[in-house]
């Protein structure tokens, strides 16, 4: 699972072509992460506008986005 999101390396659209050991694609391109801040709340409503641009319902993404705050990234903010 992406340290950063949660999501499941499984469901990661690069599969193991992905950037990174332990973000997802989307969390980690072009050698950085793509949300960069170590804003929680920030991070959770950047991951919510990325999740709904995918075409996902806005419940949905604001699911994914309350448990990415469990993840390892952001345990200690």
């Amino acid at each position: 699972m992406c340290a950063s999101c949660l999501m499941p390396f499984a469901k990661d659209p690069a599969g193991e072509q992905r950037e990174s050991e332990i973000y997802c694609s989307y969390c980690y391109k072009d050698g950085k992460l793509c949300y960069e801040g170590n804003d929680l709340v920030g991070f959770k409503k950047a991951m919510i506008e990325a999740v709904v641009a995918r075409g996902e319902p806005r419940w949905k993404a604001w699911v994914f986005a309350f448990f990415a705050g469990f993840a390892p990234r952001w345990k200690k903010k």
